[in-house]
């Protein structure tokens, strides 16, 4: 018979007090709190207009046009993200925390990358570009879940760093 110990074994924090401080303070965090919405809002445009695009066949500029400005934000908040990950964790990439989800971005990347040179390049017909948009956008959809559930870690164990100091508080009155 197998023994499971009745307490598991204590995960390493998403963030030591003193990169939970930099977080805090950093302007980058702001940032990309910012960004990452708008990023969403101009995902979600621009996959209406690809979905319309390949439906309908119609609307091929406009969601061409959406597609790049997408790309371009996505350039934007992973740029400004490395920046923010430099300021709290001292790498621009790859810090432990964020390993899994920096691993994912650098496909995000890869994908929206290979849109902009098919595109430019005109190396494939309009709905091979569009289906390489979607792909890219699917990848983006993970990769943002990926961020959201380390958004939502971060905050439980933010709350339960602040319940456990009131308790504290509470036994030394």
């Amino acid at each position: 018979m197998t023994h499971h110990p009745t307490s598991q074994t204590p995960r390493r924090p998403l963030y030591t007090p003193e990169e939970r401080r930099r977080r805090d303070e950093s302007p980058w965090t702001l940032v990309q709190g910012v960004l990452a919405p708008v990023q969403f809002v101009v995902f979600l445009v621009s996959l209406y207009l690809v979905l319309r695009y390949l439906a309908t066949g119609e609307g091929y500029l406009v969601a061409t046009i959406s597609v790049v400005v997408k790309t371009f934000v996505l350039y934007a908040i992973m740029i400004t993200g490395s920046i923010w990950e430099k300021v709290v964790f001292g790498k621009y990439l790859f810090a432990r925390s964020f390993f899994w989800e920096d691993v994912f971005s650098m496909l995000v990347l890869a994908l929206h990358t290979a849109y902009l040179v098919v595109l430019f390049a005109g190396v494939l017909d309009t709905r091979g570009q569009m289906i390489i948009a979607l792909a890219a956008y699917a990848t983006y959809l993970i990769n943002a879940g990926q961020f959201l559930i380390k958004l939502r870690a971060a905050r439980l164990e933010g709350h339960r760093k602040s319940v456990g100091a009131g308790a504290l508080a509470e036994a030394a009155e």
